[in-house]
Parts: C-alpha cells; sequence; structure tokens
C-alpha cells in the first residue's frame, strides 16, 4: 500500500513541456497538455496519462458518492449500439452528421453511443412491470461519441468524452417533480465539491424534449455558453432559454385609432443607420427622433430538417438587433440553421433583397414562407420596414392591424441592460459559462416512443415518467483546470489533485535524499498521496521547481539545503505561494494537518 500512495518522478510516465502546444486554444488545453495530464491521438480525441487519469477517477468518484447517496444504482451500457432503438425514437435521423455510424461485417447499422436514453428505457421496460418498482433511478459513467464538427478547446468540446448519465423512472408527475428535485440536489453537493465557480440557469430542453430544464454552467471567459443574470431578483437563463419582455398588446378600438401605414421613397438606405437618418430627415416626429429600434429588420434563413428537407424562414425583430443563430438553433433543434444565400434568395421573386417587408411574408403570402417574430412586435406596435419594393419602406405599419405574423420565437441577441422578465426593476448583464451539467424532466417521450408502461395500483397500464441528469466528467478536469490555474501552472484542489503533497528532493547531497525518502514513506503510510521528485543526475532543482508549479499538486514540500544549514524543510502552498521553514522530524505531522484539516 505505502509504495502504491507514492509515484516517484524518476519512473513515472511523463513528460512535462516547456512550450504550448500549437493546436491549443484555451490555458487549460496548454497546461494539461505542457504539464503530462493529457496527449492528443487526433482532434478531439486524448490519450489520458497516469497523472490526469488519477484526477479523472478522483472527479469519477466524488460524482458516484453524490449519485449512490441518493440512491441511484450504478450500472454500464455498451458504447456500441444498435440501430433499432433509435430509428424508433426518431433519433437515427435527428441526430444527422452528429453520430458516428457504422455496419458490422453482416451490413447492420451501428452506432457509438452519444446519450443512452434509448438503453436506460428499454432496460426498464425489459425488467419491470409494476408501480411498486417504481420510482427508480439508475446512472452510468461512461464514454460517450459525438463526431464535432469542430472539435476544440482540449477536453471542453471533444469527439470522445466521459459523462455521467442517470435517469430517474416515476409512475406519476409528482415522482418525477420529487426524482428532479434528488437530483438537482445531488449535482449541487457535486459541484460545490469539484471546486470551481458555477450558476445554476434556466435552460431550454432542445432536441431532449420534456418540460423543466436547468444547466449548471462553470463560469469562464474561455465557455462556449452566454447566460444572464438579473441585478435585482435570482433570476439566471442560458441565452437560448431567455423571455424577452414585451409590451403589452392594444385591443383593436386602440388599433384603429394609430395612424394609417404610408409608403415612402427611402433611396439609398443600405443599413439602418442609413435608413433612421432619412427618415429623420424627411419624416421627422414631434415627440423623438425614429432609432434602429423602431424599425422591422426581416431576416432570411434556410433550415435543415433531420430527413435533409430544406425550408425558408423569414424572421422578424427590430433593427438594432441581430439575429443570434445558437440562440434560433437552440429554439429549433435538431433543426439545423444557416443563413439564406443570395441563389436560394433569388428563388423567391417575391423578395427585394434589401427591402423585404411582411406584406410578402407568411405562409398564406405569394411566397408562402413561414415569419415568425420578435415577442416585441405585439398587436398595436408601430413600424418602418420595408415595402417590398426598391427604395422604398412603408412607416407606421402597424403589428395585428396591417399584417398577423404565423407567430413569435426568441432568435434576437440578448444584451447587458435588457429588462428581466421575471421581475419589475432588474436588468440582464451577460457572462460565459462551460456547461457542466444538465437536468431535464424528460416527461413520457422516450416511454412512449419504447412502449414503456407499468401496471398501476388499480392495475391499470400507465405510461412512465422519466427524468434525465447529466454530467461532463472529463470537461469537468478542464473547467476545474481553468477556475484554478494561475500563470506559472496548473493550481488543483487537493481533494482532485492526482496527489496531496509534492516532495522535492533538491540538490546531490545524499542526506536530502534519504530525509526526503523517510518524509516519503511516512506520509504514505499515513495514507497520504505523495508525487516524490526523486530525479538525480542532470535535473537541476531549477527544473524540479518549475515542473512543481507546473503539476499544481497543492502543496509542495522541498527537502534541500535548509536541512543541513537548520535542519528544516521548506513547505510551500501552490494556490497563495505563501511559504515556511518546519523541522524536517516535524514535517509528516505538519503536512497531516494540512492534508486532514485543512490547517
Amino acid at each position: 500500500m505505502t509504495s502504491t500512495r507514492i509515484l516517484r518522478m524518476s519512473s513515472l510516465f511523463v513528460r512535462t513541456l516547456r512550450d504550448d502546444p500549437a493546436d491549443a486554444e484555451v490555458p487549460s488545453h496548454r497546461l494539461l497538455v505542457r504539464a503530462g495530464y493529457i496527449r492528443r491521438a487526433a482532434p478531439g480525441i486524448y490519450t489520458w496519462l497516469p497523472l490526469g487519469l488519477r484526477v479523472l477517477r478522483k472527479v469519477e468518484g466524488i460524482v458516484r458518492e453524490e449519485m449512490d447517496a441518493i440512491g441511484a444504482q450504478e450500472l454500464s451500457f455498451p458504447a456500441l449500439l444498435p440501430k433499432e432503438p433509435y430509428e424508433a425514437t426518431g433519433r437515427w435521423t435527428e441526430y444527422g452528421d452528429g453520430i458516428f455510424r457504422l455496419h458490422d461485417r453482416k451490413g447492420a447499422d451501428y452506432l457509438l453511443g452519444p446519450t443512452h436514453e434509448e438503453m436506460f428505457t428499454l432496460v426498464v421496460k425489459d425488467l419491470y412491470s409494476s408501480y411498486k418498482d417504481l420510482p427508480l433511478s439508475i446512472y452510468q459513467i461512461q464514454t460517450k461519441y459525438r463526431d464535432e464538427a469542430r472539435p476544440r478547446a482540449g477536453l471542453l468540446r471533444g469527439r470522445e468524452f466521459t459523462m455521467k448519465d442517470s435517469y430517474s423512472f416515476d409512475v406519476d408527475d409528482a415522482g418525477l417533480e420529487a426524482s428532479y428535485q434528488a437530483h438537482r440536489d445531488a449535482y449541487v453537493r457535486i459541484f460545490d465539491r469539484l471546486g470551481f465557480d458555477y450558476v445554476v440557469v434556466k435552460a431550454t430542453s432542445g432536441a431532449m424534449g420534456g418540460s423543466a430544464s436547468e444547466e449548471f454552467l462553470a463560469t469562464a471567459e474561455v465557455g462556449e455558453d452566454t447566460y444572464v443574470r438579473c441585478s435585482t431578483c435570482d433570476y439566471a437563463a442560458n441565452v437560448e432559454a431567455v423571455e424577452t419582455r414585451a409590451p403589452a398588446p392594444l385591443d383593436d378600438a386602440a388599433l384603429a385609432a394609430l395612424p394609417a401605414a404610408h409608403v415612402e421613397d427611402t433611396p439609398d438606405t443600405p443599413t439602418i443607420e442609413t435608413l433612421v437618418a432619412v427618415v429623420n430627415a424627411a419624416h421627422p416626429r414631434a415627440d423623438r427622433a425614429w432609432t434602429g429600434a423602431d424599425t422591422l429588420k426581416n431576416v432570411l434563413v434556410t433550415l435543415t430538417h433531420p430527413d435533409g428537407t430544406r425550408e425558408p424562414l423569414a424572421i422578424g425583430l427590430p433593427g438594432d438587433r441581430e439575429v443570434d443563430l445558437k440562440r434560433l438553433e437552440g429554439q429549433l433543434e435538431p433543426i439545423g440553421v444557416e443563413p439564406m444565400t443570395d441563389v436560394e434568395l433569388k428563388e423567391h421573386p417575391a423578395l427585394v433583397k434589401g427591402y423585404i417587408g411582411p406584406g410578402v411574408l407568411g405562409e398564406q403570402s405569394a411566397s408562402g414562407i413561414r415569419y415568425l417574430v420578435d415577442p416585441r412586435v405585439v398587436p398595436g406596435t408601430a413600424w418602418i420596414t420595408g415595402a417590398d419594393a426598391e427604395g422604398r419602406h412603408v412607416l407606421d405599419l402597424v403589428a395585428g392591424r396591417d399584417f398577423t405574423p404565423d407567430g413569435t420565437i426568441e432568435a434576437a441577441e440578448v444584451r447587458d441592460g435588457d429588462a428581466c422578465p421575471r421581475c419589475d426593476d432588474g436588468t440582464l448583464s451577460t457572462a460565459r459559462g462551460i456547461e457542466m451539467g444538465h437536468v431535464f424532466q424528460l416527461g413520457r417521450k422516450y416511454a412512449e416512443a419504447l412502449d414503456l408502461k407499468v401496471l398501476d395500483e388499480n392495475g391499470k397500464l400507465v405510461t412512465v415518467t422519466m427524468g434525465s441528469y447529466g454530467i461532463g466528467v472529463t470537461r469537468a478536469v478542464a473547467a476545474i483546470a481553468e477556475g484554478t490555474l494561475d500563470e506559472i501552472g496548473l493550481c488543483w484542489p487537493r481533494h482532485v489533485a492526482p496527489a496531496e503533497v509534492h516532495l522535492i528532493a533538491a540538490g546531490k547531497d545524499e542526506a536530502v535524499f534519504a530525509a526526503a525518502d523517510r518524509i516519503a514513506h511516512e506520509l504514505a503510510e499515513q495514507g497520504v498521496e505523495v508525487l516524490y521528485d526523486d530525479r538525480t543526475g542532470k535535473v537541476s532543482p531549477g527544473v524540479k521547481f518549475k515542473d512543481a508549479e507546473l503539476i499544481g499538486v497543492p502543496t509542495i514540500v522541498t527537502v534541500g539545503r535548509s536541512l543541513a544549514e537548520s535542519g528544516t524543510v521548506e513547505v510551500k502552498d501552490r494556490r497563495s505561494g505563501e511559504r515556511e521553514d518546519v523541522a524536517a522530524d516535524a514535517v509528516v505531522a505538519h503536512l497531516l494537518r494540512l492534508v486532514r484539516h485543512g490547517a
């Protein structure tokens, strides 16, 4: 046992690097490679080296402990999965190019599992048939595969990754609520223990379906997710799930009293700014000047459905806003979205580029293009928008009186200072985060597709209701690194570090190595994990110090010159940089207090 708790740098399979890898985009990626935790095998695919694997296993251990604590039971599905269950739920098609598909020697279709809702549902269907078997929560910590078009940021967006996915099975919605809350509480404990700052935000359910959905985001400037927080209340949401505060609509009588719409010449107005300048000069208002927020911009995109069908879509939004494609994709997932090309635009002769208005949009119009508008476009709001003729715009065009869209959609960018949708006084501020966990109340989507039913207490067959709960385990390693590193290296929290103490024998004196050996063994006998830099030869103390700072074990102990001079060794806190000299014969007891009590 003692030897297994001592990692000797002289024999450890590790090679630290002085230069950043060429493909590294974010600090955690650079340092995890340089410090010898991971190595790139292919784009988005990494080999876990011994130091990295130790961190990964500790993260898994924390996740496993908290899942077991709520009564969830662990199992493990294969990564190689048959096509049929995914075909039954429609996801064989919905995933499109996002999954790895393959054939066996007989030509049967398989996929490498991106997620396992279908398999969890089927195994419960196979084994359980009564309400007495429920509630049930089961989970796995397993490798997943997704064919990311642009893998990036090291472990943060890869093609192969480890994920904890768990599912709850209940006979009714009240049971689902309880299971959802139990998982949510467990996630709070997990992320508190992992040691990085995080927020819990409202999220969209996307292709997963279901009702309630929340994300746990690690706060990080390098994060791909943008979220908002209210300045006054506790509202927080991923931008994809932000609900726009809309003005109150007017009734028919109030609509009729508004000024009539009128078409005006607006030459040389290729941008919203030039349009606003022209109408303010030619058609000024008495109460206030026209602004970009008074214009209605109609943006054309092309949707690609999972079966490959392409569909045009028009989105109307205030002219001072841009369409947030990621936000739009979140509303339409699994449908793909891209800007309409000029070639596609020419296929619709009623559309005049730069002057498109509501008159030629909508499923009942000549173009037949579905027309969805921003929630701010409510009955009674008046707009400047395209008149469907070159160089002409219509002013005072009133929604609900002069045009009626096919519906609304949240697609406009969210900005700092926007009104909070929940409280009257708050404003929103944006920040970046890394998605670490996601909890869904799935409901009965997968149970209905795969016919998962049980007999209730009255002997009647009822469809089981499900919850889905995921944590990115490999991503957590990167998120912890990202949230704790500094300018000289990694800086792990003690409970996930590859070792608890990094011991350095600095110098060539045999007494130094003898004292270091004694300290290493005494710590190991007390159950402390030690990374011991026992390298000799041409490895200088300076190299050992730099490696220790790069590797990031929380406590660094140096046995060196002061041993002979004063009988002391140096104990350094990696995070704060604080150092103290401790008598060599008392250092083990001192370190035990640090490791076990943080004192």
